[in-house]
């Protein structure tokens, strides 16, 4: 627990109250003149008033500075004033991207999710200083914000994806503030989990490495690529790949480096690592398949500086996932430390709470589709196009084969469920779309459609699972308009199924990036044609630099299945996708 970080509050009323004090335990205590300790309230007493204006700042610096930021952001006690203000602030921001077509509805959905995009990380520069809690100091920012609270194993998705289409300032920002956390923690290892009250090291991988490269991909610079590759390195091979961990790398990554996955305990095994939580758990297939990808992740970096041996050195070690591939299931299976595959695996239940003794949060049926970095190999691996794309349709198909009580009492984030495809948890985000590289996108199309219009409403029904810092609305952000980023650090979009006839993402610098949809409608789902700035796409992908000065993709949808358009060609690709 954060004993470091501390939050000031300043408030001021309209009216001058008779008595003033502190509340705790029920009991009022007046004439105190601050407030503090656990469970402590200030008590402010006012006789024959209805109607009392408050207003208040926060600082991480101090009550002085949380008075500035008071005068500067809330100056008037008239709430609608205030009100009018956020108003136009939040118009500016969701005006980013402008949607004309679908329905009420749909543009309800849309705008909602993209607020919700807008909801991490936090911007904690106040007057040009900034608390940071990676090492308990009150910086100078340089005139760059410094930004923290950013859930990374959900946001490096699709939300930092989308940031770089629309706020490429911003992400600049944020990247640099990953830097300083790493040097300021004394490690210069790259933070996994930033919170106000510095890195938790939640969940698993050390996936800000994809946000890097994604970034820097896309044309974004202003942040330092020798120094991410060398904090996002640090960060994979000196710190362990335990899960929820910031301790140094011990056994379990000398076996990992050795053996190229991490081992899993046989049933009844008792655990000898002392770094493992007993509730987290080893997640041994999560973080083998997480740890490919941001060594991949790596590897691309290294290319971009010219380290040439790193490159190559990353990039085998990227094919790390084939170690727990099964042949015989074609699922990716936990491995003892001897090397054999563990007996009695059922990938729908099996590991535990949340699947941890094997997986995390999702089943074996979500993690087969784990590898986002070579797609190519994967559609290999399980059979090739037939067989690949009879798997995904098996997902979406199997039931739950118990009560979702029963389900949900051990799978309890394996929610939002289409058969065992989870639509509520960020790992699944991407499984939609890969039918198109299969020889199927029209699947992709339909599933697009039919997952939204399930589990994304404007009722009660809200949203399917945990909202994470804008890990799942980014999804919905991206696919109402068209298209996704399946793989972060390669510089390509997914066509999927646009929801509206027009949408208009500004790019900055004057550069409007328009998607027009002739014809799309909520049955005219399928895509029949697409051209980009004019030239005809016979594949359903395309290029980041294709967009980066603007231009138009142009589609004309229909109510059937062009079984003909989006098939036979391969997706781009930023390095060797296969071996």
């Amino acid at each position: 627990v954060d004993k470091k970080t501390k939050v000031y509050l300043y408030a001021e009323t309209d009216k001058t109250p008779e008595k003033s004090g502190v509340l705790t335990s029920g009991t009022v205590k007046y004439g105190k003149s601050s407030v503090e300790g656990k469970d402590a309230a200030l008590a402010l007493a006012f006789s024959g008033q209805k109607e009392i204006g408050v207003r208040y700042g926060i600082s991480f610096i101090s009550t002085e500075q949380a008075r500035k930021n008071l005068e500067r952001e809330i100056n008037s006690y008239d709430v609608s004033a205030i009100a009018r203000i956020g108003r136009n602030e939040w118009n500016d921001a969701l005006g980013k991207i402008q949607v004309s077509g679908g329905s009420e509805n749909d543009k309800t959905v849309f705008y909602t999710s993209l607020y919700r995009c807008y909801e991490r990380p936090v911007n904690l520069s106040e007057d040009g200083k900034y608390y940071s809690a990676f090492d308990g100091k009150i910086h100078e920012d340089g005139g760059h914000s410094f930004y923290t609270d950013d859930w990374i194993w959900d946001t490096y998705r699709a939300t930092h994806p989308l940031r770089i289409l629309i706020d490429k300032e911003r992400e600049t920002d944020i990247i640099n503030s990953y830097l300083l956390m790493a040097q300021q923690m004394g490690t210069n290892w790259m933070p996994t989990f930033p919170e106000v009250t510095g890195d938790s090291r939640r969940m698993n991988s050390n996936h800000a490495v994809a946000t890097v490269i994604d970034a820097w991909r896309k044309g974004v610079r202003g942040f330092d690529l020798e120094k991410a590759y060398e904090a996002a390195r640090k960060g994979i091979e000196e710190k362990t790949l335990i899960p929820w961990s910031a301790a140094p790398s011990g056994w379990l990554d000398e076996f990992y480096k050795e053996h190229g996955y991490i081992p899993a305990l046989k049933p009844g095994e008792k655990e000898t690592v002392a770094d493992v939580s007993p509730w987290e758990k080893r997640q041994p297939v999560a973080v083998t398949l997480g740890t490919a990808y941001d060594e991949w992740c790596l590897s691309q970096i290294a290319a971009e500086l010219g380290k040439k041996e790193d490159a190559e050195y990353f990039l085998a070690r990227s094919y790390n996932y084939r170690n727990l591939f099964n042949p015989e299931t074609r699922f990716f299976h936990p491995k003892d430390k001897d090397g054999k595959f563990i007996e009695g695996v059922d990938y729908r239940y099996s590991g535990g709470l949340g699947a941890r003794d094997y997986y995390d949060e999702n089943n074996g049926y979500v993690y087969r589709w784990d590898v986002q970095h070579n797609i190519g190999d994967l559609v290999s691996l399980i059979g090739g196009n037939e067989v690949f794309t009879a798997a995904l349709d098996s997902m979406f198909d199997t039931p739950l084969g118990m009560s979702k009580w029963q389900f949900y009492s051990f799978l309890p984030d394996h929610t939002g469920n289409v058969g065992m495809f989870s639509m509520a948890n960020e790992p699944s985000l991407h499984i939609p779309y890969l039918y198109n590289y299969a020889g199927q996108p029209w699947k992709t199309q339909k599933r697009i459609r039919v997952l939204l219009d399930q589990w994304f409403r404007n009722d009660l029904m809200g949203v399917p699972g945990d909202e994470d810092g804008g890990g799942m609305s980014a999804f919905v952000v991206f696919s109402m308009m068209g298209f996704y980023p399946v793989t972060p650090g390669s510089p390509t979009y997914n066509i999927g199924s646009p929801v509206f006839s027009d949408v208009k993402i500004d790019l900055g610098d004057g550069n409007v990036f328009e998607i027009v949809a002739d014809g799309a409608t909520h049955d005219n789902k399928y895509v029949q044609s697409v051209t980009l700035n004019g030239e005809e796409l016979s594949g359903p992908w395309f290029d980041h630099s294709r967009i980066t000065a603007g231009g138009v993709l142009s589609l004309k949808m229909g109510p059937k299945a062009n079984k003909k358009w989006g098939i036979g060609n391969p997706p781009p690709s930023v390095g060797p996708m296969q071996k």
